[in-house]
Order: C-alpha cells, then structure tokens, then sequence
C-alpha cells in the first residue's frame, strides 16, 4: 500500500487528466479513421477493389463539422478579452 501512496498523489491528478485527454483524443481520430475514412479498408472485399476515385467521399471526410464550424471564426482564444484590451477605440 504505500508504493500506491508513492504514485498516486494530489499532485499527479492534472497528468493523469492530460494524458488520458491524450489518450482519448487518440481513440477517437483512430475510430474516426477505421470507420469512415475512404483511403481505409478493413475487409477484405474493400481492399480488393483498389483505389477508387471518389471524391464526395473524401470531400465528406475532410469536411467534417468541427472544420466547417471554425471556417469563418477569428482564430482567438477570447475574442471578448482580445477586443477589450486592443480595442483603439476605446480610449
């Protein structure tokens, strides 16, 4: 029992958290990838057809709703924060 105290401490709960963010981050791109990228083929019969040119469906995986959602954003963290303190008009 005391080799357990040794390892899990208060202080280590904020790397367990970050890597099984990691962890699960992984997991789900890996999912991702096997079940509905076009360029993978996990049965037999898929692989057998070679490279097929479709393009809708490679459009569709790449376009997925994360990406269309950030499309027309500012790339800003706090954008509310970043106007307040940069705004010129303000003074």
């Amino acid at each position: 029992m005391a080799s357990v105290n040794r390892w899990v401490r208060p202080e280590v709960y904020p790397l367990f958290a970050a890597v099984g963010v990691a962890v699960g981050i992984c997991g789900v791109q890996l999912v991702r990838n096997i079940c509905i990228n076009p360029e993978v083929r996990v049965s037999k019969e898929n692989r057998a057809a070679g490279v097929l040119e479709n393009f809708s469906e490679g459009e569709k995986y790449a376009e997925h709703f994360l990406r269309k959602y950030v499309r027309n954003k500012t790339p800003e963290i706090m954008p509310s924060i970043n106007s307040f303190f940069a705004d010129s008009t303000r003074n």
